[in-house]
């Protein structure tokens, strides 16, 4: 698969947010992932937004589905789970150092506004 390139500043929300949701009992699913980048963003977010980027990096290889078991409390369906891949981390990871050396030396300047 051709390397998914840099990561947009949703997209990188929205794999932290899988790695926040998935460290739940619930699992990181749907509304998992948009309940935390609404609770850890304090934005507004849309749900399909939160969808169609959950479908994109599935697409680009950056995460993996499943079905869950269906449950009782959705009426007998399942749930679409999302785990990050290994090559989903290291997207991750290297656009954290970007910003890392991005962000070096510009505390001299005091807080930025």
């Amino acid at each position: 698969m051709a390397d998914p390139g840099y990561l947009g500043e949703f997209e990188q929300l929205v794999l932290l947010a899988v790695l926040q949701a998935d460290q739940m009992d619930a699992g990181a699913y749907g509304t998992t992932v948009f309940d935390e980048l609404v609770a850890r963003t304090e934005r507004r977010i849309a749900r399909g937004a939160v969808y169609m980027t959950l479908d994109r990096l599935e697409k680009k290889g950056l995460l993996a589905s499943y079905a869950s078991a269906p449950t009782p409390q959705r009426g007998g369906r399942m749930k679409r789970c999302y785990s990050v891949t290994k090559r989903g981390m290291g997207a991750l990871h290297a656009s954290r150092r970007a910003l890392v050396q991005l962000w070096k030396g510009l505390d001299a300047f005091g807080p930025i506004r």
